[in-house]
């Protein structure tokens, strides 16, 4: 039988390109997108959730014959720091529905993202490790760390199949950034495609572990795809791609646009990121299911930059 997905959070700037990827190797008919509100243009099918609704979850679960779900719903970082008791309401209480429906449907796969904001000052700041000491800092962190703990839970008392990355900061053109500490690291390619000087919420030097898009949707389905006896961590695992400073990406970027200009105008974002790692230990993820990142810096820029330079075109 073929696998019936369904996709919580699938506006959101991983949701889409996720989405349409799934589609792709599953067929639009086998899976099953979902947001507060719909898109227009949108391929597929889509169902409008609120997953508060632990009622409207179940519906569309029983609708659709849900095998696997892919639950992305949440409120981000810098967003979360504004309304802290939303922010577990969205970002906890949304997964145990989803956890338990899955328990009690016989759902075969939970995919469950976890971040790099788990992380608080016990954590290594460099090459952090999978097994750290996790205190965060932040409503979104604390929120993470809650959903962690309860994917161990259901696999280890009930035997459900979930699975976990904490994600780095997540770099694409696909979508505007959503409110997270790293989306500087989105918006500034915008910059400077549309040739506009870049205010930065960051410290010149505050190094962050970042990723780029494709190999985040790779990792999140070579993960989900992987059998399960290759699943040795059921709380989350750590992945990297790189780490840089909002410096060091002014100056890839300066390479292509000479004339682009950035300041630094720190605010409450840079008091979130001088918390997290600067960089992440994945040997864990390697060894398991065969994890490896492909973008470099230099590659991300590249991409980011031809695909903002067609977008921008088509929009004119």
């Amino acid at each position: 039988m073929s696998a019936k997905i369904l996709i919580t959070g699938a506006n959101g700037q991983l949701g889409c390109v996720l989405t349409e990827t799934l589609q792709g190797r599953y067929g639009l008919e086998n899976v099953i997108a979902s947001d507060l509100r719909e898109k227009e243009n949108i391929r597929g099918i889509f169902e409008v959730i609120d997953a508060t609704d632990y009622d409207r979850i179940q519906h569309v679960v029983t609708q659709y014959k849900i095998t696997q779900i892919y639950h992305l719903a949440a409120i981000l970082s810098a967003k979360g720091e504004a309304n802290p008791l939303q922010t577990w309401d969205i970002n906890t209480k949304t997964f145990l529905n989803v956890l338990e429906i899955s328990r009690l449907n016989g759902i075969e796969k939970v995919f469950y993202p976890s971040s790099i904001a788990v992380f608080g000052d016990a954590a290594l700041k460099n090459n952090t490790p999978n097994d750290a000491y996790l205190n965060p800092s932040t409503a979104y962190g604390i929120s993470k760390v809650d959903g962690e703990n309860w994917s161990q839970y259901y696999f280890l008392k009930y035997g459900l199949d979930v699975r976990s990355i904490r994600y780095p900061g997540v770099i694409g053109y696909q979508s505007l950034p959503g409110g997270g500490t790293t989306d500087y690291a989105v918006d500034i390619y915008h910059k400077a495609v549309l040739k506009e000087p870049f205010t930065c919420f960051l410290n010149e030097d505050t190094t962050l572990p970042m990723i780029y898009m494709d190999d985040v949707i790779r990792a999140t389905v070579e993960l989900m795809e992987a059998p399960s006896e290759k699943i040795k961590i059921r709380t989350s695992y750590n992945i990297a791609g790189v780490s840089f400073s909002p410096k060091e990406i002014a100056s890839e970027i300066s390479k292509v646009f000479p004339n682009f200009t950035i300041e630094y105008k720190p605010d409450f974002r840079e008091d979130i990121a001088k918390r997290w790692s600067k960089s992440i230990d994945d040997s864990q993820a390697k060894a398991d299911w065969g994890w490896k990142p492909n973008y470099n810096l230099e590659a991300i820029t590249k991409a980011m930059i031809s695909a903002l330079n067609d977008y921008y075109k088509e929009a004119v």
